[in-house]
């Protein structure tokens, strides 16, 4: 199963792709050396069901969003450019750690431009077979004049989204 995760740095897409490796994807230290040695025919089969590498690799997605040349000088854009990659680098490296520890193998991509676009177009072209986004929990106000990624992953993309919500924090009700 191909998982892309997209990651913007936030909390809530950190705890999206910590909920998609805990629940969604099997790692070495879960038995998938043993459904895949027990099973080797139904591995032929149906490449899903037992396939070691198909379990456990998870696609991180960054989409940095574009600089508007008429607002920066030249100059200028190449240094906010170049902070931006070191930045979006940061943040897939964080990404890339959780997925370390959890013993679950994972790529990176980094796209420029709209983040929903970007987005679903990835998961087409990918033939990703699940995208799994984090829910910032914004009001309807703020959603409306926002807009919303996830939202809009949810009715575009090709394939299944899972929208995971962070955990509700005790006190707050």
């Amino acid at each position: 199963m191909k998982v892309m995760v997209a990651i913007d740095g936030s909390e809530e897409s950190l705890y999206a792709l910590k909920w998609a490796l805990d629940l969604l994807l099997v790692g070495p230290k879960d038995n998938a050396d043993d459904v895949a040695t027990s099973t080797g025919t139904a591995t032929l089969e149906a490449p899903h069901a037992g396939s070691h590498e198909n379990v456990s690799m998870v696609t991180l997605i960054h989409v940095m969003q574009p600089f508007q040349n008429y607002v920066l000088p030249a100059a200028g854009s190449a240094e906010l450019r170049k902070e931006q990659e070191e930045k979006a680098a940061a943040i897939l490296a964080r990404a890339l750690e959780i997925c370390k520890d959890k013993m679950i193998k994972a790529e990176t991509l980094i796209l420029r431009g709209d983040p929903k676009d970007m987005i679903c177009e990835a998961t087409e072209q990918r033939h990703a077979d699940l995208l799994v986004v984090g829910s910032r929990g914004l009001g309807m106000v703020k959603r409306a004049f926002l807009g919303s990624v996830s939202s809009y992953c949810a009715h575009h993309a090709k394939c299944p989204v899972v929208i995971v919500k962070p955990p509700k924090e005790s006190g707050k009700q």
